[in-house]
């Protein structure tokens, strides 16, 4: 039975999407990919790259983050089940577009949903081969921020690669700003009462270098997950996303 979607946020990924796409539609149970070019610019080159492979293509005129390309591929998801009158829900699949053919080995993210034993299962990678450039301040911010919220200790809590009922999902629904989604949803999926799985998969993706650019990302991400945290510690209604213009 085609039971999944898969979700893949991209952004100036021409080279690595059509891999990633490739493996995504060979796991067992997905009959949906579907990939949101979050802005590229790079005329189209990550579109039709995906589209080539398979996937379903959407495009916003401009990079909205992370979290908007999620909600994005989710309602694309949802317009298509309710034109065809499925009445069963797919569990969404996240995978970031940088993934190439290890996406193959997502299989074990998708099995603890589809058997009700968890909600959302979240991807520990094994170690990189290739040291990063970070100095794991971003990771330090999102483990202890989700701890001191919901008391879960995150071995992987910025990892992109999840599996999540639909149920699951829409509970955490405004998706956190950008880089801060991983961090929200865990949050506020575990304040919904959803149980939470962290299992180890064999994916890979490409290690954040050291230069200026790689720098400026990991501000962003700090940036991010630092709002992402401080609008949990308001009430829902009052968040930033509930209210931002994306």
């Amino acid at each position: 039975m085609s039971d999944t979607a898969v979700v893949i946020p991209a952004y100036l990924e021409a080279e690595r999407i059509g891999a990633t796409v490739r493996g995504a539609r060979s796991l067992p149970g997905v009959d949906l990919v579907i990939v949101v070019d979050d802005g590229s610019r790079d005329e189209g080159a990550t579109a039709r790259i995906a589209r080539e492979n398979g996937a379903i293509v959407v495009r916003h005129s401009r990079n909205r983050g992370k979290g908007a390309a999620l909600e994005t591929g989710a309602g694309t998801l949802a317009a298509i089940e309710s034109r065809d009158g499925r009445t069963t829900p797919r569990h969404l699949l996240l995978l970031d577009a940088d993934l190439e053919d290890s996406a193959e080995a997502a299989g074990g993210l998708i099995d603890p949903v589809r058997t009700g034993e968890v909600g959302m299962t979240v991807a520990i990678l094994p170690p990189s081969d290739t040291p990063g450039g970070g100095h794991g301040f971003v990771v330090k911010l999102a483990r202890d921020g989700i701890r001191r919220a919901v008391g879960f200790e995150a071995s992987a809590p910025l990892s992109g690669q999840r599996c999540l009922s639909r149920e699951a999902f829409e509970a955490a629904l405004p998706l956190a700003y950008g880089f801060g989604v991983e961090t929200g949803l865990t949050i506020d999926v575990l304040r919904a009462g959803v149980r939470v799985l962290e299992v180890e998969v064999p994916l890979r993706h490409r290690v954040t270098g050291t230069d200026f650019a790689a720098q400026l990302h990991r501000g962003r991400q700090y940036r991010d997950v630092a709002m992402a945290l401080a609008a949990r510690s308001i009430p829902a209604n009052l968040r930033p996303e509930t209210w931002r213009g994306r």
